[in-house]
């Protein structure tokens, strides 16, 4: 038989049971952080820990309601070579690492190679070889390649078979630290040295390394792959200025050498290498 006192006391006891269980549920649909979310293994890429800077975890370019990125496609990668390069000049590469951690760069120099015709591109004579074939598929695929036996350098492909563009330097604009420690890890020689931050892209190889790009990425569709796109840059006050130059370190090639096929943003520091003479012709 239940007594008077324990019934007066049954309504209290539900109450403070609801009481929890509408706190357990508050807490259960507030967002997890980053360091809640399991991360994948990633047997080909480097596997870092959570970041050590403080930024977005996904894309500030997430805009749509489906969460679709806007990123360049392949009207974008669909022209030839020249124009291209010039074109990806203030445009932001995005790559994605496997813990989720996004690095980003803003283009500021690239390399034009024409193809077939042009003696300091790898397809030049038309040659097709397993290791070329990305330079020979649709615009926007990646054509990744090994120099010195250790570095890495990353092309896109354009129109006309053969033909791409070498990204040579970026400004690094997100996940410094991250890139610094990539750098660190992967590069030969003084190691131990910290890196500034102008060193960090400065370069074609010193770009793959920072952004953890390596041969396994060769042949990947820019416009398509999840671990790494390009983004429209952000508009500027003004058009920035054009330098045009000729290419470096290709001087087994002649008077293709000595072509205008360089191009970088005059003024910008991250670029890896000045041509005073050509700067002053831009200005003139």
């Amino acid at each position: 038989m239940v007594t008077p006192a324990l019934q007066m006391k049954k309504p209290k006891q539900f109450s403070g049971r609801m009481g929890q269980k509408k706190q357990r549920l508050a807490k259960a649909e507030q967002p997890h952080s980053p360091s809640d979310t399991a991360q994948a293994p990633c047997p080909k890429e480097p596997c870092l820990g959570p970041p050590t800077t403080l930024g977005p975890y996904r894309s500030i370019y997430f805009s749509s309601p489906k969460g679709h990125l806007t990123r360049l496609g392949l009207e974008f990668f669909d022209q030839p070579a020249v124009p291209l390069a010039r074109a990806f000049l203030g445009q932001v590469l995005v790559r994605r690492l496997p813990n989720g951690t996004e690095l980003r760069g803003r283009i500021v120099e690239t390399e034009a190679y024409l193809g077939p015709e042009d003696e300091a591109a790898h397809s030049r004579g038309g040659r097709q070889t397993p290791r070329n074939r990305g330079m020979f598929m649709k615009p926007g695929t990646l054509y990744v390649y090994i120099i010195y036996g250790m570095y890495f350098c990353m092309n896109i492909s354009s129109q006309g078979d053969g033909a791409c563009v070498l990204l040579r330097a970026l400004e690094p604009l997100e996940g410094l630290e991250t890139m610094r420690q990539l750098r660190s890890t992967l590069r030969k020689g003084t190691a131990s040295r910290v890196l500034k931050d102008r060193e960090l892209c400065s370069g074609p190889s010193k770009l793959c390394q920072a952004l953890a790009i390596n041969k396994s990425f060769d042949q990947r569709d820019l416009a398509q792959d999840e671990a790494i796109w390009l983004e429209r840059g952000p508009p500027e006050p003004s058009e920035p200025a054009v330098v045009t130059a000729a290419r470096v370190g290709i001087g087994y090639a002649g008077e293709w050498a000595r072509k205008p096929l360089r191009f970088y943003v005059r003024g910008s520091p991250w670029v890896s290498v000045v041509d005073r003479v050509a700067e002053q012709d831009t200005q003139a």
